[in-house]
């Protein structure tokens, strides 16, 4: 007997959606959290698909790999991550707007205005970056 895989027909075991990992691509441009975020969120079941360090990049991976959710740093060296939140937004029917989630390094009073003004559909501090608190963030959409 082997073991099941969750994928046999008629199976209606544990294996749903919820299971399903979240793909997300990682647009920082300090390359030591790129690693360390990418390491922490694989760990705790979160598919990393991409990662980029300016917005030309992010914007290409995020149209080529279609994640569920991109994390976006808020100061990208020259780039502002605000700008790559909008322009992420300007989906069509071929390929959809991807939500994003703002991070960064400074606390959230620190950038209240900014981010209200955003279509960014969340903020979470760098020190606060979990697969739950992505998770959480997604689950606001609906």
């Amino acid at each position: 007997m082997g073991m099941p895989t969750g994928r046999s027909p008629g199976h209606n075991g544990g294996v749903g959606s919820s299971v399903k990992p979240i793909r997300v691509v990682i647009v920082d441009d300090n390359p030591e959290f790129l690693d360390s975020a990418r390491r922490l969120l694989e760990h705790q079941g979160v598919r990393v698909v991409g990662v980029a360090t300016t917005n030309a990049d992010g914007l290409k991976y995020v149209q080529e790999l279609r994640p569920d959710v991109t994390l976006v740093d808020v100061n990208l060296g020259q780039d502002s991550g605000f700008d790559l939140a909008e322009a992420l937004q300007d989906g069509d029917d071929e390929a959809p707007a991807v939500p994003v989630i703002l991070i960064s390094t400074n606390a959230e009073p620190d950038l209240a205005e900014m981010l209200e003004t955003s279509s960014a559909i969340g903020f979470l501090p760098k020190s606060a970056l979990s697969a739950d608190a992505i998770t959480a963030t997604v689950g606001r959409l609906g």
